[in-house]
């Protein structure tokens, strides 16, 4: 039999050096190159080529414009205006991005997605970095497993037995407004609404899924709190980050380089890290003292610990259950900004009592209007991108103009093509929505005719994309519509709102670690409101 033998590290130093570092460096930088020639190649002839907005800029494509625009969802939906439902858009160093405003392929897309659609290199590496290898961060069969695993904390059941923790969270802030406007020399006060509501979230997050008070309403100032804070407050240093982060979506290793902002990114995974490992520890302790074994198991942190165990059939490792306890401390800080009407009140007080969770599912219209009508206006998410791991076929609801001038009613994607959804384009669109779609209109819910027949195509949740769709549906999204529904009740039937400096105050999106309002021309994020009792 031939032996075959295996070159030593030692020798094969020798031969490097006898050939020269040089010679052997030009020959890796021409392997790799001719390897980035072939698969622009095969892109080139595997991918359907269609028409989009010319390049603006050599190195940054159009990626710049949308980054640096304050309605780049706007831009979205004038480019599908001139180019039709699917189109490229030249990216950061010659890369090209597949575009879907067509609710037809975003189904087909999101029915594929953690399986042929995958995470960036990018957002693998930030959401590693930030929240580790959870729900947010895996894959196909891992993805299915973590989530699997999750899925009885978020049932209708358990959140209908978590609405009363919604309940005391909402009343505390109501009493810490009263106090405000009792100990304020006029019949009312200023107050920063935005950031009650994230105190409420966190709280709520905190007893719900941890059995843990953050105290974030009583005043205590939590360490995630504090970095959250920070993001967005210094707009001149995120606006100094926005051409690292361009160039690090074609090369995610510059995403390493230490910036103010990466710091408090590092900052922050590292506060939700100790604030869950204790979480953790201590739960793992009592959980035989104050549950019972049958409420344990379906608590998100009893799933959690449950999932730890040896023989569990979704069994996660120590590094996934931190992840996950992560993800929900991130999710549960920030939450949707409120808006308020007289039909709204009308209709609370009429019902008498505060609502339970079945009579906010089913006796409060206006409400689940106004509700839905917030999420389709003001997604937390404006859009967000995908990397096709296998070859696939795109079907579209109405035929599209190529490159080459044929129409076509399907586009041929190559694998290692970057697609775009862009969630706020579709949840706004005048073709989909109507004329009157960039308006506050909760009475569309209300009526068999008020949504259109091309928004009934878009299968998301009530035909929207805020919790996007697919595999990846937003797990938490009863429980969040429920939060979001108590807090709005118990606030609208107790107080009044108006703009601080009168209701022509200009305002605008702050890009914080989450899309966040501001008052045009202040520091900081967030538009403080003045807010009275109502009589």
């Amino acid at each position: 039999m031939k032996v075959i033998s295996v070159p030593s590290p030692l020798s094969l130093w020798t031969t490097v050096r006898s050939v020269g570092v040089f010679n052997v460096a030009c020959s890796f930088a021409a392997l790799w190159a001719f390897v980035k020639v072939l698969r622009a190649l095969r892109w080139r002839l595997k991918t359907t080529q269609l028409r989009g907005p010319p390049r603006t800029s050599f190195i940054y494509g159009v990626s710049h414009d949308l980054t640096s625009s304050k309605d780049s969802g706007g831009m979205y939906e004038r480019w599908a205006t001139e180019y039709g439902v699917a189109y490229m858009i030249p990216s950061v160093l010659r890369q090209t991005i597949i575009v879907l405003c067509d609710p037809r392929a975003i189904a087909h897309f999101y029915a594929r997605e953690t399986w042929t659609y995958v995470q960036t290199p990018l957002s693998l590496v930030l959401l590693e970095r930030l929240i580790g290898r959870g729900l947010l961060w895996s894959a196909g069969e891992a993805h299915r497993r973590q989530r699997k695993a999750l899925t009885p904390a978020f049932s209708n059941a358990a959140i209908r037995k978590l609405t009363s923790v919604f309940y005391d969270s909402a009343y505390k802030a109501k009493g810490a407004w009263d106090t405000a406007i009792e100990s304020s020399t006029d019949a009312d006060a200023v107050i920063e609404v935005q950031n009650w509501m994230n105190y409420i979230s966190l709280d709520t997050i905190g007893i719900a899924g941890f059995s843990h008070d953050f105290g974030s309403l009583d005043g205590k100032r939590a360490s995630v709190t504090e970095v959250f804070d920070t993001f967005g407050n210094n707009q001149k240093a995120s606006a100094g980050n926005k051409v690292l982060f361009l160039l690090a979506s074609a090369f995610p290793i510059i995403s390493k380089i230490p910036t103010r902002r990466r710091n408090l990114v590092k900052k922050l995974g590292v506060a939700m890290e100790e604030i869950s490992n204790d979480l953790l520890i201590r739960s793992r302790r009592e959980k035989d003292v104050n549950i019972s074994e049958r409420d344990e198991e379906k608590s998100i942190i009893g799933l959690l610990i449950k999932s730890e165990g040896q023989d569990a059939e979704l069994r996660m490792s120590e590094e996934e259950v931190v992840a996950q306890m992560k993800v929900l401390l991130l999710a549960g800080y920030e939450t949707t900004s409120i808006s308020l009407t007289t039909s709204l009140r009308e209709e609370l007080f009429a019902l008498g009592t505060d609502p339970t969770y079945d009579q906010f599912k089913a006796n409060l219209p206006y409400l689940d209007a106004v509700v839905h009508e917030i999420l389709r206006l003001h997604p937390p998410v404006g859009e967000f991108t995908r990397l096709a791991a296998a070859d696939d076929v795109i079907p579209l609801s109405e035929p599209v103009r190529t490159e080459s001038g044929k129409m076509t009613d399907s586009i041929s994607i190559a694998k290692g093509t970057l697609i775009t959804i862009p969630v706020a384009t579709i949840n706004r669109s005048s073709a989909i929505w109507g004329p009157d779609a960039k308006e506050f209109k909760p009475d569309r819910w209300l009526t068999e005719d008020g949504i259109s027949g091309k928004a009934k195509e878009v299968q998301g949740h009530r035909h929207l994309l805020t919790f996007v769709d697919g595999p990846r549906t937003c797990l938490g999204k009863d429980f969040a519509i429920t939060e979001f529904k108590t807090v709005l009740s118990v606030l609208v039937k107790n107080f009044v709102f108006e703009m601080r400096d009168g209701p022509d105050t200009p305002v605008e999106v702050a890009r914080g670690f989450f899309p966040r309002p501001r008052v045009v021309g202040e520091d900081g994020i967030g538009v403080p409101l003045r807010v009275r009792r109502y009589e």
